[in-house]
């Protein structure tokens, strides 16, 4: 094996690794671990299409957690809002479709004394069990969450995508503040810091090749997830190596230079932001049905900063690294939450592991600036060049010295 296909033969190794994971480890703490590795392909996914959007693209945005609070709250709402009834209920906003009724229920806010006016809670008490409503698929809500989340991130390309720097990440900062501060005051529909409470992601359970998970089963979120997870790098990969991956590396290196051959920078720049924001938002609509509840403090500030350090400590330049660096990540942060005694003294890691991960990060932008995991890629996969063209400029210059 040469040195150029390890990397390849270490990440084959690292996909069945995860795609046997859930039958091969059988520790007490199984319901944990898998729970980990879930909001780690969760991560992954957030952090490898920033680093297409930052890293490859140049455009440093600050609104990516946002993008994922819009996948997430629409299939919330979505879910929360619309069904389906045989018959009308006379009650609620509805359209007839042939024989099935689309039901909008009236927003009701958070307390308990107005759950009385829910008029689909009206209807079905008339109706006693005669008819039967049908809450909306949750991978249509998904679907609508990702085309949502790729909706907003055009009309915020088109608006802003012209912006530079840090003009760039201060819009979308303020954007993602301003969706989380909307969500928060409007009680009346997205019942504010309660929360609204989310379908599982396979509410009825489900089978595979004979064996039935429940909906509270680890084991279907976590190849659902996993699997969006090869998705997106799959599809950053092919856009990466294509003409569009040229292109947009252009970009970052010099749109001044690539607008002056011909390529159309905004379009481009609008593109890869749409991509990038429909994954955060195809995530988000994924995480919020597996966790059940989608709240405002998921669009927190620090959870896009997470998202951040996560990409850079993995390599904010190679996608796949930044998605190994969250992967490895997330379980370093949850490893370290074990507190451990040092005589009389008892260090208390749920804080101390926050300023390691800091530490981390300064050392790494300092000494690695391409972060941890990509020199070890390129070391294989790049090594080779340098020794290459050493061995070819050698006769070349003494040929010339001999002349």
């Amino acid at each position: 094996m040469t040195r150029q296909q390890i990397p390849n033969a270490a990440g084959v190794l690292f996909v069945v690794f995860l795609l046997a994971f859930p039958f091969v480890y059988t520790a007490a703490d199984y319901d944990y671990i898998m729970h980990i590795c879930i909001i780690a392909f969760f991560y992954a996914i957030l952090a490898s299409s920033w680093s297409m959007l930052a890293g490859y693209a140049g455009q440093f945005s600050f609104g990516h957690v946002g993008f994922m609070g819009i996948g997430a709250y629409t299939t919330a709402l979505f879910c929360h809002y619309f069904y389906l009834s045989p018959e009308p209920t006379n009650l609620c906003t509805e359209f007839q479709f042939g024989d099935t009724f689309l039901v909008i229920v009236n927003p009701i806010g958070v307390t308990s004394t107005t759950l009385t006016q829910d008029c689909l809670r009206q209807a079905l008490e008339i109706w006693g069990d005669t008819v039967q409503v049908t809450p909306m698929p949750v991978w249509l809500g998904i679907l609508l969450g990702s085309i949502m989340g790729g909706v907003f991130g055009l009309l915020i390309g088109l608006l802003v995508l012209r912006l530079r720097a840090a003009y760039l990440a201060l819009f979308t900062l303020g954007f993602a503040e301003i969706l989380r501060a909307t969500i928060s005051a409007e009680i009346e529909i997205t019942r504010g810091q309660a929360g609204i409470v989310l379908p599982r992601l396979f509410p009825d359970g489900i089978t595979v090749l004979g064996q039935t998970y429940s909906a509270t089963d680890k084991i279907p979120p976590y190849y659902t997830m996993l699997a969006l997870l090869f998705l997106c790098l799959l599809i950053l990969t092919w856009l990466s190596r294509s003409k569009f991956g040229l292109f947009v590396r252009a970009l970052r290196e010099d749109q001044d230079a690539a607008a002056a051959l011909g390529v159309n920078t905004t379009r481009y720049k609008v593109l890869v932001f749409v991509i990038t924001t429909m994954m955060a938002a195809a995530a988000g609509a994924v995480q919020a049905h597996y966790v059940g509840i989608i709240t405002p403090n998921n669009l927190f500030l620090l959870q896009m900063s997470l998202v951040v350090a996560m990409a850079v400590i993995g390599g904010v330049e190679n996608f796949v690294a930044a998605a190994i660096g969250a992967i490895i990540i997330e379980f370093l942060l949850e490893m370290l939450r074990n507190s451990f005694e040092i005589g009389d003294v008892t260090i208390d890691m749920t804080i101390w592991r926050l300023v390691i991960f800091g530490v981390l990060l300064m050392l790494t932008l300092r000494f690695s600036r391409n972060g941890l995991i990509t020199p070890c890629i390129e070391y294989f996969t790049r090594g080779h060049i340098a020794e290459e063209t050493v061995a070819k400029r050698g006769p070349t210059e003494t040929s010339g010295a001999s002349q």
